[in-house]
């Protein structure tokens, strides 16, 4: 239970009152700042607590969008303010100042003095709800009159859906997916809950994919629409109840990559049992989708803090913008989340796990072109400074373990070199190259793979801050990821691609993590993790060794891979599970990218 204070009595016919506490408030009065700062004291300090103008007249939605919200320590209306408990010294310290002011709006001044104090005060974009402290009787009868032409309900369930995403989405899913929402709010069933049972949905879809029937194939098609369409759901739930949570934040940014890559697992299981080898497709997908969002997620982290953040793409991508119809197109051409699934279910049901996996690697491929090949050119025709915040978080996606770090240690103290970029784009080439043109097993991918390593430390060696060094991390998963790829695809193991499979999920796993670590404002893994899990050039490393020693020993390099994927698997997991789960964690449900 949360404590609202009204700095008077309300205004008679007020529902202000009955409000308050349909939204969990234990309301109290005051008459004024002093016996206010005396009632919050008294509330407990890990409480949030409100104070309210008794004469507000606003829709509750308004009143839940500014008092509500666990993402923010303090959040401010036209008459209203919250504090969470990390910001009620401050709100204690603004009622005692106020206490001698004498001020008419009260929450106002309280707002304006957190601010000066450095706590951020969130102020929610109301739109057409009604929020106001009407000064006399003709303004008050205005301000009913403006709450009852908005319907209240109408505007919390359009709020529930996100302001950008794809057309499948927005224009198949969306319409009617929120008044799901609605329905599980109204039952109390939480975002987590309905989180999870995408997940579950999707792992019987990959299940029935397994099966390599007919029967099974439409089955799966069908649940995996039903499971993205409970995917949308759990975020239009968090958005219309207003129940953000941080384990919300972890199930929501890493399920989905599990769903995909449980159902790519399942349409290999499923051709196998029809005689049709398929894990190569299924990896190279898998390993196209991840570098992908790389790219994406490297771009936004070198630029979102920019200064002279501007070119003249941006400019033209504005435009295009403006004419409304290339806004959607540009969003489908790139095979969003939505349009990826709905091409994914469909195929699976009228034709093969072969074909279904081909018209994604293309989709993808030209996808992850069109939006590289737009970041590159902005890149290069922009004027941009970039921060130490930004070349940190490179640093930090780049996922450069001890054996790197000791080759940078040693290039800082010599001087100017070459891009990171370059070296990076080097390392990556030359090692590809060679995996691709010599045997399995040969002893110089191993030479190659030490070169690649002097050359991942080089390009760390100082801080990422080129214009395009944000393919430095992009071009790293490609080569690690590839490198496992190609050695399984080519070793006499018959099974050596499933367990390669593994292995790459395991790792893009704490790539993915390391993503939303970042975004959430807490930074990367601890640095512990990155040297136990031996960084992006210790494993690739490490599994070109252990090709040349297993090559002619049988299933061994199989099972030295699956041993991997399995320690991998359980440091990155039992890590990220105590870091999602603890109170340090931040309270925010990511709105995902349409990519």
């Amino acid at each position: 239970m949360s404590t609202a204070i009204l700095t008077g009595p309300p205004a008679p016919g007020s529902s202000l009152d009955g409000d308050l506490r349909s939204l969990g408030f234990d309301v109290k009065a005051a008459s004024g700042a002093d016996e206010a700062g005396a009632l919050l004291a008294a509330v407990p300090a890990g409480e949030r607590v409100a104070l309210v103008d008794p004469r507000f007249v606003g829709h509750v939605h308004a009143l839940r969008l500014a008092l509500t919200d666990p993402r923010f320590p303090a959040a401010a209306a036209p008459g209203a303010l919250t504090a969470q408990s990390g910001a009620r010294p401050a709100l204690a310290r603004a009622l005692t100042a106020a206490g001698t002011s004498g001020t008419d709006d009260l929450t106002g001044t309280l707002a304006d003095a957190l601010d000066a104090d450095g706590v951020a005060v969130h102020r929610p974009q109301l739109g057409t709800l009604v929020a106001t402290v009407p000064a006399d009787a003709e303004a008050r009868h205005e301000a009913r009159a403006a709450v009852d032409a908005v319907d209240d309900e109408a505007v919390r369930l359009r709020s529930a859906v996100k302001a950008h995403d794809g057309f499948f989405t927005t224009f198949f899913i969306s319409p009617y997916s929120r008044y799901i929402a609605r329905w599980c709010a109204r039952r109390g069933l939480t975002p987590n809950q309905v989180t999870t049972a995408s997940l579950l949905t999707a792992l019987i879809a990959a299940g029935c994919a397994a099966t390599g029937e007919r029967g099974g194939y439409i089955a799966a098609g069908v649940l995996l629409l039903v499971s993205f369409v409970l995917d949308c759901t759990d975020g239009q739930l968090a958005r219309y109840a207003l129940k953000y949570s941080t384990m919300g934040a972890w199930l929501d940014a890493t399920f989905d990559r599990a769903k995909e890559y449980a159902f790519y697992a399942g349409l290999a299981l499923g051709a196998a049992r029809n005689g049709d080898d398929v894990w190569a497709l299924a990896l190279g997908a898998m390993i196209l989708m991840t570098c992908r969002h790389v790219v994406d997620f490297s771009f936004n982290e070198a630029n979102h803090d920019a200064t002279a953040n501007t070119s003249p793409t941006a400019a033209l991508s504005d435009r295009l913008d403006s004419l409304g119809w290339t806004v959607w197109a540009r969003r489908m051409i790139i095979l969003p989340i939505g349009e990826r699934w709905a091409m994914i279910a469909v195929l699976t049901a009228v034709t093969n796990p072969r074909i279904v996996f081909w018209a994604l690697i293309i989709g993808c491929a030209f996808g992850a072109c069109y939006t590289t090949a737009g970041r590159v050119l902005r890149s290069l025709t922009r004027r941009a400074k970039r921060t130490d915040r930004a070349a940190q978080a490179l640093a930090d996606l780049a996922d450069s373990g001890p054996l790197a770090g000791i080759v940078a240690r040693v290039l800082a103290r010599t001087g100017p070199r070459l891009p990171g970029v370059v070296l990076a784009a080097v390392a990556t080439g030359a090692l590809l190259a060679t995996v691709l043109a010599r045997p399995f097993g040969d002893r110089q991918i191993v030479i190659i793979a030490v070169f690649y390593v002097v050359l991942s430390g080089a390009a760390g060696a100082r801080p990422l801050k080129g214009a395009l060094d944000w393919l430095v991390p992009p071009l790293f998963r490609a080569a690690e990821y590839t490198t496992v790829l190609v050695l399984a695809a080519r070793s006499d193991s018959a099974h050596a691609l499933p367990a390669a499979f593994g292995l790459v999920a395991a790792v893009a796993y704490h790539h993915y993590d390391t993503v939303y670590r970042i975004r959430g404002g807490t930074g990367a893994p601890p640095a512990w993790l990155v040297r136990v899990t031996g960084g992006h050039e210790g494993r690739t490393l490490l599994v070109t060794v252990l090709a040349a020693l297993l090559a002619d020993r049988g299933d061994d390099f199989t099972l030295a891979l699956t041993a991997l994927a399995v320690a991998v698997a359980l440091v990155v997991l039992v890590e990220s599970i105590r870091f999602w789960v603890s109170s340090g964690a931040p309270a925010v449900h990511d709105e995902g990218e349409t990519a």
